[in-house]
């Protein structure tokens, strides 16, 4: 059994894509292969990897409620492999975007729904997950709250810093439960190439705690990423 996961973040690295994945792919057993699309140079090297392939996972960001321009292009291309090379593998899908609500991803879901009919692939089912963002600071967070009880473990000793670190991660693991639980489901039913359905998650926090966040950090990140700064620096 060959299981192709492909990342469809156009990010490098540090993708909240790549992260799902990450969880899902643990659990999936025989020959798994990580593949990732950022342009049409990656095309003909995943495609060959999905040739000899019994299941695909497709990791994505939600772009404008839809998938991403640079995977619609691949999807194309893989619907024009799979029936000149006789190639019909089932797809999964794992999908996040930065609104709070999982069901924005529904129509994504649709569109891959109707492209595995387009190339007689098995359409298996996929999860949307809500609140992507703030799935990738909690991931951040983690290993900040490791480093720390490293250090407080060295300084304050064990039996200080041992609390606060296990609160501190149980609050991480809290936010991110439904993501966590609906990805290893996924992992444990393509073992026996099951339908996962389609289903919908998101962080666990209160919507209006959530957008106050989300405000605070987008304007944070718009500050000193492309904003104000940036102009003040930059040559005239």
């Amino acid at each position: 059994m060959k299981t192709v996961f492909i990342n469809g973040s156009p990010k490098k690295k540090l993708s909240v894509s790549s992260y799902l994945l990450g969880i899902v792919r643990p659990l999936v057993r025989g020959k798994t292969v990580k593949e990732q699309v950022r342009n049409s140079s990656d095309h003909k090297r995943v495609l060959e990897s999905i040739k000899d392939a019994d299941t695909v996972v497709f990791g994505l960001p939600l772009f404008v409620d839809g998938v991403p321009s640079h995977i619609l292009t691949f999807m194309k291309e893989m619907e024009k492999f799979c029936a000149e090379n006789d190639v019909h593998p089932n797809v999964y899908v794992v999908s996040n975007g930065g609104f709070i609500e999982g069901c924005q991803n529904r129509a994504l879901m649709q569109v891959f729904e109707n492209f595995c009919v387009r190339c007689n692939c098995k359409w298996c089912g996929g999860v949307g997950i809500g609140g992507g963002v703030m799935l990738n600071v909690m991931r951040i967070m983690f290993f900040v709250y490791a480093g720390l009880f490293l250090l407080n473990t060295v300084t304050a000793g064990l039996n200080a810093a041992l609390p606060v670190f296990a609160e501190q991660t149980a609050v991480v693991l809290f936010f991110s439960l439904g993501a966590f639980f609906y990805c290893l489901r996924m992992g444990i039913l393509i073992n026996g190439k099951k339908d996962y359905g389609v289903k919908f998650t998101r962080v666990f926090l209160p919507s209006f705690l959530f957008i106050l966040a989300a405000d605070i950090f987008f304007t944070i990140i718009s500050v000193f990423k492309g904003g104000i700064f940036r102009g003040w620096l930059s040559k005239k």
